[in-house]
């Protein structure tokens, strides 16, 4: 299924606003590229930031992760770089689960440039849970599985339909 950005249907800034700010961050200098815009490994960079806070709202933080020897790693991601975002402009970040399985979440991490107030990027994505004794695939503990499957059916209440690529399922 090949769809264009206009049938794809990103959501709008009030939309995004109906999930929690996972991170509030104002743009250093060092980000920007010859092209004067934020160089395209940032959008990674803040996805790094602020994407274990979907984890951490649920309870599950390093210590959590750390104690239960339990962590993901990403399998896949999926880039819209959807408008610039320049030096010194503010940024937050938003995250919405769209689906779990018992070993795998698939998500969205959308950012928004609140300085220019456009969605800037979404990465769609694929977080695998691993066994760090073994470092190798492993079902989500019991109350992570619970955790992520309520955060999901709360993402699923939403007023708009996620943009997904169609290619990506947990």
């Amino acid at each position: 299924m090949n769809t264009s950005r206009r049938e794809r249907n990103f959501p709008d800034l009030d939309q995004v606003r109906e999930l929690p700010v996972q991170l509030d961050f104002v743009v250093p200098p060092e980000w920007e590229d010859r092209n004067g815009h934020v160089n395209v490994q940032f959008y990674l960079t803040l996805f790094e930031m602020g994407g274990w806070r979907i984890l951490e709202d649920g309870g599950f933080d390093e210590a959590w992760m750390r104690r239960q020897q339990y962590s993901f790693f990403d399998l896949e991601h999926h880039l819209h770089y959807l408008a610039e975002i320049g030096v010194g402009d503010r940024v937050t970040t938003y995250n919405r689960v769209v689906g779990t399985s018992d070993k795998r979440f698939h998500g969205l991490y959308l950012i928004v440039n609140e300085t220019r107030g456009q969605l800037a990027g979404m990465i769609e994505y694929i977080s695998n849970g691993v066994d760090m004794r073994h470092r190798r695939t492993a079902p989500m503990p019991p109350e992570l599985s619970q955790g992520l499957d309520r955060i999901c059916a709360e993402h699923q209440a939403l007023s708009w339909p996620p943009p997904l690529c169609g290619i990506m399922a947990p």
